[in-house]
């Protein structure tokens, strides 16, 4: 058995929140999995990306207004505590964080790669893929 502690855990702070890595191959505990808390902060809203693999979040605080999937064929859907949003890989999503903030946890194979759907549109900070460049987020390492 792993115990993470707390103080243990990885922080990444980006313009819409703090992601925290809970565990993960590389901070210990799990050979395959990812799993990280999302605090984001009130009134923000996400980029546009897509990840290569299947993600689970559950809030546990706040809510969220979440677009999922392409144009006319999005699905929109609001989030709240106890909800658990299954995401499909590949699908473009983007959220919209209430004025309470959002905070949840998320599941997703450790690894996971993130990219632009749309490369000629560049959305997002410092960490967010540029053009058609793929990569692994600090909090999913």
């Amino acid at each position: 058995m792993i115990v993470i502690r707390a103080a243990e855990s990885r922080r990444t702070t980006t313009p819409n929140g703090t992601m925290t890595t809970l565990a993960t191959p590389t901070q210990g505990g799990t050979s395959t999995l990812a799993v990280w808390r999302v605090d984001a902060l009130p009134g923000v809203t996400g980029p546009l990306h897509t990840f290569d693999a299947e993600q689970v979040w559950t809030c546990v605080g706040g809510a969220a207004s979440w677009t999922v999937g392409d144009g006319e064929h999005a699905d929109k859907v609001d989030v709240a505590p106890g909800d658990t949003l299954v995401l499909p890989a590949g699908a473009p999503r983007q959220m919209v964080i209430s004025p309470d903030g959002f905070q949840a946890v998320v599941a997703a194979p450790a690894g996971t790669v993130v990219y632009n759907p749309d490369p000629a549109k560049e959305d997002g900070c410092e960490l967010a893929p540029k053009g058609d460049e793929r990569l692994t987020p600090p909090w999913v390492r």
